[in-house]
């Protein structure tokens, strides 16, 4: 076969074309696990048709298992195979020992002493511990640990807010397809301006954006959990209708091309400037489609295809939010379709108690060191209303986030007020008024872009003042007010 061209991410060279091992937790759910040297077995068939980087995470089965036993047979590490894990713990303290840990099962489970790429998932930015985890990660790279560090479904704003707290990221592993284009705006823009690459995974929606599908109709019954996930991203985008659109526009495109409109479909992903590679999911001992895949890279899309497939585009709906956003808040676009029961077992950063002073009041504490000097909690609820203090980008005790950036500083501090109102009871819906306080003018658009991020649908009262300083290195401030509504009064 012709062999893959190669990209690199950071100091870490990857093929364009990667091999996804997340379809091995969907053969082995029920119960039935793989002999990790027969599977190891099967990636050697990948690996020797020149398929030589392989993608798999904490909880894709045995995918680690079996990506050790390939990867012992390789002692040269010029040749050796490369590895792209993820850690995705659960939200909760990150301390040294509990990274550490994480980072050690990766090493053991794949039987290396260094990992190539580790990606690091977070389910929920209401708890800051992930910037912890990332700082941590990032010393362990130092020491030699991990090749290089990646994120996995990161929106914007927190791929940007990691950046500018001085994590060093090179790749996100997103969604991006056809049907999914989120990864096209505004995380374009950050990729770009950082140099951090797409790792694009969901480009063939599971198998959806192939010609076995053209013409057909909306299937009734899926039993793979691939599928029941990138149903849901069809219905959101439009529908079936807009769906057969997509197809009927990339099959025209892989006649002209003698391809198929698997490969129009990937080629439109690869092609994008800020894609380092495409993931391809791979059912072991079962579909494989090897051959097809690699021509990929016999052809290219020229203007009129992409302006074909612009054209389409408008006849679907865009899938809502940002990258990531299907993971963290509804509507839920995963197999089950909902994550809200897994979402509300997570630690809460913050927790409610009653005010030593009122009896008909709660506070909420972060652990601000200026909350124990000057005397004054984080939010208070009395009654429906919640009054949030002013807040600014503090990671637990002291420590200021993203010195220097005042965009990725509102967006910790929503994060942060999001947490406050969580925990008594409200959530950023409630929102009926915000206030800015902010060092730079030249700063307003950029916090009013991330204000407006998460404000966009709600719309509270808002004043923004510029104020001659702030203390500490902080270059914006927020408050807010809430008020807790009766769901029965919303009709």
């Amino acid at each position: 076969m012709k062999k893959i061209p190669r990209t690199s991410i950071g100091g870490l060279s990857i093929h364009q074309l990667i091999t996804g091992l997340w379809q091995v937790a969907d053969i082995e759910k029920e119960g039935h696990l793989f002999d990790p040297e027969d599977g190891a077995n099967e990636l050697e068939q990948y690996y020797q048709d020149g398929f030589g980087t392989f993608d798999m995470a904490d909880h894709y089965g045995s995918a680690e298992l079996i990506a050790g036993r390939l990867l012992a047979r390789y002692q040269d590490e010029q040749h050796k195979p490369i590895a792209c894990t993820k850690w995705c713990p659960v939200p909760g303290q990150m301390t040294k020992e509990v990274v550490r840990k994480g980072v050690q099962e990766r090493l053991d489970r794949l039987g290396v002493e260094q990992l190539d790429l580790l990606q690091f998932h977070w389910w929920t930015f209401q708890h800051p511990a992930w910037l912890d985890a990332l700082h941590e990660l990032a010393e362990l790279r130092e020491r030699g640990l991990i090749k290089e560090l990646g994120v996995t479904n990161f929106d914007a704003a927190h791929l940007h807010l990691a950046l500018a707290d001085g994590i060093p990221i090179r790749s996100n592993q997103v969604s991006f397809s056809l049907l999914d284009r989120r990864a096209g705006g505004s995380l374009k823009e950050v990729c770009e301006h950082h140099a951090v690459k797409i790792l694009a995974y969901g480009t063939l929606c599971g198998g959806f954006l192939s010609k076995r599908w053209l013409g057909q109709d909306d299937p009734e019954k899926i039993s793979d959990w691939s599928r029941m996930k990138y149903r849901r991203f069809i219905e959101s985008s439009g529908g079936w209708n807009a769906f057969q659109s997509i197809l009927s526009a990339a099959e025209k495109i892989a006649q002209k091309h003698r391809v198929s409109l698997a490969n129009v479909a990937t080629k439109w992903v690869l092609s994008q400037d800020h894609v380092a590679a495409v993931i391809i999911g791979a059912r072991l001992g079962e579909s494989q489609h090897r051959q097809n895949n690699m021509e990929l890279f016999e052809f290219e899309l020229n203007d009129e295809d992409f302006q074909s497939l612009e054209k389409t585009f408008e006849e679907t709906t865009p899938v809502p939010g940002d990258c990531g956003d299907e993971y963290r808040k509804p509507p839920f676009l995963t197999a089950t379709g909902d994550l809200s029961h897994h979402l509300e077992q997570v630690e809460k950063i913050f927790v409610s108690n009653p005010s030593e002073s009122r009896c008909d009041a709660n506070q909420v504490l972060s652990g601000s060191e200026w909350e124990e000097i000057a005397g004054y909690c984080r939010a208070q609820r009395i009654g429906d209303l919640i009054v949030v203090s002013g807040t600014t980008a503090t990671a637990g005790h002291s420590r200021i986030v993203a010195r220097g950036d005042a965009a990725a500083q509102t967006t910790f501090i929503l994060d942060k007020i999001s947490a406050a109102l969580e925990a008594l009871g409200s959530s950023m819906k409630d929102v009926v008024r915000t206030r800015i306080y902010l060092v730079n003018v030249e700063d307003t658009l950029a916090v009013s872009k991330a204000h407006g991020r998460v404000f966009g649908q709600i719309k509270p009262a808002n004043t923004l003042l510029q104020v001659g300083g702030l203390v500490g290195e902080y270059l914006v401030e927020i408050e807010a007010d809430a008020l807790v509504r009766n769901d029965n009064s919303l009709n």
